[in-house]
């Protein structure tokens, strides 16, 4: 307890920690835990064994480069670099067909890298995904294809994988169509997933010849939370970057209040966090998931700061906050532990989202969790 004391420095909340016996304690209030996220995450992975391209590592790399900076640490940046130059040569190439939304997420930190240190090889790393997009392939209402291969397909966390980093990457480089690409997804993928209830759908087939769209809205039947928290932030970063002229601005914020609304409706009320089938609490099997609480409490506290939500809504993410944070501990190893992610899912029935694994420490969670609290911590929680 006295090592976690030395590094309780800023605005955090009280979360557990286990004593060496494994039973609980009271950990020490204000103890920063996306400090002690990067940490643990740091000391169990070196940048050549944290994993491949992929969207889940490249979340979790973007929650550590907001740690890096608020705190300033060279060794939080200098290890997101080591892992991008694993799959980014000096000239610049990079060997990915781009033919999936999630391939392209870790493409996010591309231009971050490239405005940190100046260097050409990652602006033009991030043009071969931004070149992508003139070929890839669409529904006739402009939504990309979850993968080339799922053809008509639209999954509510395919947003989020592509739609933030090109335009990011139009704010960065001065071009326009970024900005019209993306909130044109977004338009489509809300079209044809909003819910009456506040919630989205988790994917919609264009032709309806999936088994799971068998019905005239051509949509799946569920409404899993980790996809709509993507959704969710997607909206909430691409209005960071949107200028506040673009037509499609006040589209965006709606769809943030559709949400909310969804959000402090089907919040637990004893945990404060929310069920992995959203509306299905009651549901025997069912259970409270934590990539996606603290998902959609970082689109509710940057949603009220905006001033995109009432500001009743702080106390449902404070209450969010809360709840995330009753998930993670500091173990007799002095790592962190977050528990209760789901892994990675398929569109499915509802035994299968219920049957989803429920991990610690998986990359979804950490990332979801470094991206919340540093939210939560700079407005107070």
């Amino acid at each position: 307890m006295s090592q976690l004391s030395r590094r309780s420095v800023l605005l955090g909340g009280t979360a557990a920690v286990l004593t060496a016996a494994g039973s609980p304690a009271l950990a020490a209030p204000n103890v920063d835990w996306s400090v002690e996220v990067v940490r643990s995450t740091m000391a169990r992975h070196t940048p050549s064994t944290l994993g491949g391209w992929g969207y889940t590592r490249g979340l979790y790399l973007y929650g550590q480069y907001l740690v890096y900076k608020r705190t300033g640490t060279q060794s939080y940046f200098t290890y997101i670099k080591s892992w991008v130059d694993r799959f980014v040569d000096s000239s610049g190439n990079i060997s990915n067909s781009f033919n999936n939304l999630d391939s392209m997420r870790s493409g996010q930190l591309l231009p971050i890298l490239h405005r940190e240190t100046g260097q050409q090889r990652y602006k033009t790393a991030a043009d071969k995904i931004r070149n992508r997009f003139n070929s890839y392939p669409r529904t006739s209402d402009g939504g990309m294809f979850h993968a080339t291969s799922k053809v008509g397909q639209l999954w509510a966390d395919g947003v989020y994988m592509a739609q933030p980093f090109i335009a990011d990457y139009a704010k960065q480089y001065n071009q326009t169509y970024g900005f019209d690409e993306a909130t044109r997804n977004m338009v489509a993928y809300f079209t044809h997933l909003k819910e009456t209830n506040g919630l989205l759908y988790h994917a919609y087939d264009a032709d309806g010849s999936e088994s799971w769209a068998k019905n005239p809205g051509r949509h799946s039947a569920y409404h899993w939370a980790r996809a709509i928290g993507w959704f969710g932030m997607a909206a909430i970063d691409i209005l960071e970057v949107l200028p506040a002229t673009h037509p499609r601005r006040q589209a965006l914020i709606d769809m943030i209040k559709h949400l909310a609304v969804g959000y402090q409706r089907f919040q637990d009320p004893a945990t404060g966090r929310w069920w992995q089938v959203v509306d299905r609490g009651t549901t025997s099997g069912n259970w409270l998931e934590t990539s996606a609480s603290a998902m959609y409490t970082f689109m509710l506290s940057r949603g009220v700061e905006r001033g995109y939500l009432d500001p009743g809504y702080k106390a449902v993410a404070s209450k969010g906050y809360q709840g995330v944070l009753a998930k993670i501990s500091l173990g007799s190893d002095n790592r962190t532990n977050l528990r209760d992610i789901s892994e990675g899912t398929n569109v499915g029935d509802l035994n299968y989202y219920f049957g989803r694994k429920r991990n610690t420490n998986d990359f979804h969670g950490l990332g979801a969790f470094l991206i919340m609290n540093e939210q939560l911590m700079r407005t107070g929680g």
